[in-house]
Parts: C-alpha cells; structure tokens; sequence
C-alpha cells in the first residue's frame, strides 16, 4: 500500500470530486483516478461509488477513510517531531468508564505534569472501546468496567489479546440524586422506589458477548418508561441537580462534587451486584514515570472515595 494514495483517497473523500481533488494536489486527474484504483486493488475493498454526480464512500470506504486520516495525522506528528527538531514529547494515555473517582484521580494526576512537553489522551467510554483503543488506536492504557458475574468471559477476552490486567476496585453502585428528591428522604431505597422517577444512564453500554438487549437488561432496574440517556458526565450531572425527579446507578461519588451540585448518594437495598474496574494493558508495554503518576493518584482516589463507601 502507498501511503501518497492513501492521502489522495484522503483528499477525494474530503472533496468528493476527482477533478476537485487533482486540483488541490497539483496531479493529472487521470493519474489520480488509477492512484485510487491501485489502492482498491491492493486493499481489496472498493473505497468510492463513482457517479455523475462525484465521488462517495462505500461502507467499507468510511472505515479505511477514518483510519487512514488517524494515520497520517500520526505521520505528519512524527515528521514534525523529527524534522522540525522538536523535543519529543512525553506521552500519556487511557481510556476509562465514566467514573468520578477516576477523574478525581485524574486532575490530582494533572498536578504532576512538569515543564517538559507532554501529550495527555483521557476519554471516557465503554469496556469494549477501552479495549480497541490499545489495540488499534495506540492507546498506551485502559480500565475496563464488567459486572463480577463476566469476569471469566473478560479474563479470557484480555488473555487472547495478549493483554494484562491489574484489578483497582470492587464496588457496589450507589443511587445518585438531588438532595430534594423523594429518594433522599426514604430511610432505606428498595427497586420498586424507582418507577415513578426519570433514570439518567450512559448511551453506550457494550459487552461484546451480549446483544444490547441482553445487556439492557442485565443493567440495575430503574425508570422502566423515562429514561434519559446521555454521553457526558458534565451532563449527568446538570441533569440531576436541576431536576429533583431524576436519579442514576453510579459508582461512588466525591463529596465535593456531591456539594458542588447538591447532590446525595445512597445504597439500594435490593442492589446485590458487585462491579469491578480493572486496569489493562499490553503484555509488553513497559509503564512509564507519568503512567506510574497516574495509577498512584488513582490509587489514593480509589481508597479515598471508594473505601469510605464499603
């Protein structure tokens, strides 16, 4: 495969136009129409629907065309790494559950960052995507979250990909809500309690095993009619302070942030399941100083806003 028409399917995807496209990179498009067809060919795939009307991606089109912009965004990193005589950067990065125990452990870790150039990835998604981000996206760690009764089926799943674990915290979810919500002022909170309100709960829920309907109803019962489903912790968390009628499965919460929005956090009493989040990474990659920074902050996070809860 070469790479100069890897950027040329790059450039006609952006344009979706041949002529456009020779038109930006300086190139007979004659010469570029046969670049893109040679590419086909060595992938096997067909990248563009060819039409009057221009040039569009197929299925498999969008995928290579999302990696291949990761790619050359990574290419054009490494050239000016090098050539421009850059210091080379120091370079961390994770994908984790959204989780405030972990972002807490997170700003502690950003404190540690000195002077020297750095590079800092943090995202906030599922187990699976955790996972697929070491594997293909050149993330150096993840932390995956799985209910206690999966994790057979994830030792194994990590096993195959040549990744290793290292278990950073059991817990039980807790009950999220105003401080004037209903909720708040049971003396204790049983599964039926839940109905009448509104349930905040992440949008992307993912074991690979599982259908999403299976894994719609593993997860902890709640609002069975009104659900609001979002991506972001900042939302959740507006969410829940402005309207007193919500309420959301978490793990435990740092009492700052549940002063900063007027917020309590309460166990349920039917809730039995156990949670664990497990650090992941690839069987040879050698930790870093800012890796070792991080899991040290999360560590202390762990114990202090998980171990008061247990």
């Amino acid at each position: 495969m070469n790479i100069l028409h890897v950027k040329y399917a790059v450039e006609v995807a952006k344009t979706c136009s041949i002529n456009k496209a020779a038109e930006t990179l300086w190139i007979a498009q004659p010469n570029l129409s046969r670049s893109i067809k040679c590419l086909e060919d060595d992938l096997g795939i067909t990248i563009f629907n060819r039409s009057a009307k221009g040039m569009t991606l197929t299925p498999e089109g969008k995928v290579f065309v999302e990696h291949a912009r990761y790619v050359l965004e990574q290419i054009d990193n490494l050239e000016s790494t090098y050539k421009g005589g850059m210091p080379v950067s120091r370079r961390f990065s994770i994908s984790v559950p959204r989780a405030s125990y972990i972002a807490h452990a997170f700003a502690n870790f950003s404190k540690r960052i000195t002077c020297d150039p750095t590079l800092i990835y943090y995202k906030e998604t599922n187990s699976s995507d955790a996972i697929n981000n070491i594997l293909d996206s050149d993330y150096r760690l993840g932390i995956i979250r799985y209910a206690e009764g999966y994790e057979n089926y994830f030792n194994e799943l990590l096993r195959r990909k040549n990744l290793v674990r290292e278990s950073v915290a059991e817990f039980s979810y807790v009950l999220l809500m105003h401080e004037e919500s209903p909720l708040a002022a049971l003396p204790e909170i049983r599964f039926s309690d839940l109905a009448p309100l509104i349930q905040i709960t992440h949008a992307d829920p993912y074991v690979p095993f599982l259908s999403q309907t299976e894994v719609v109803s593993a997860e902890l019962p709640g609002s069975r009619d009104r659900k609001i489903y979002v991506f972001e912790r900042s939302s959740q968390f507006e969410l829940l302070n402005r309207n007193p009628q919500t309420f959301m499965w978490v793990s435990p919460v740092p009492n700052d942030v549940l002063e900063r929005y007027s917020l309590v956090q309460k166990p349920c009493a039917d809730n039995k399941k156990i949670c664990k989040d497990v650090l992941v990474r690839r069987k040879d990659y050698v930790l870093t100083d800012l890796d070792k920074d991080f899991i040290v902050e999360l560590c202390n996070s762990r114990r202090a806003i998980l171990g008061r809860m247990s």
